[in-house]
């Protein structure tokens, strides 16, 4: 019946703070759609950027910064992501640290974004250098 993800909502307290976090820390290419929601696009799925006063309707019933958890899954690997991290005093809260992922064993990187949002940063075991 379903085929995949379209988009995620990000409730956040300040976009224009969400939107140079996940543009210059992870790259992601912007949308503005307006100025109460954006759209982070990775691949062709959008993180949408909901500011938490935004108007627009339908919404979840308790929109929450900082309640999400989110696996994003990476092309470079995991030494270099830390690097780039590092180079922009970006905290990484764990790792790099084993897991289990939708496909299998990954290995992750643990960060927050601007409000509390846990990011895991994950590349596949497989495709890692020995």
């Amino acid at each position: 019946m379903l085929s995949g993800l379209d988009h995620l909502v990000i409730t956040v307290t300040d976009i224009s703070r969400a939107v140079d976090f996940y543009s210059r820390v992870l790259g992601l290419e912007v949308r503005y759609r307006d100025r109460e929601r954006v759209d982070l696009m990775l691949g062709d799925v959008a993180l949408r950027l909901h500011w938490t006063a935004t108007d627009v309707t339908p919404r979840a019933a308790t929109p929450t910064p900082g309640s999400l958890d989110l696996c994003l899954r990476s092309l470079l690997p995991l030494d270099e992501v830390q690097r780039h991290l590092e180079a922009l005093d970006v905290e990484v809260e764990l790792g790099p640290v084993p897991r289990q992922g939708a496909t299998g064993e990954i290995t992750s990187l643990y960060l927050r974004d601007p409000d509390g949002n846990l990011l895991e940063i994950s590349r596949p075991v497989k495709n890692q250098p020995s």
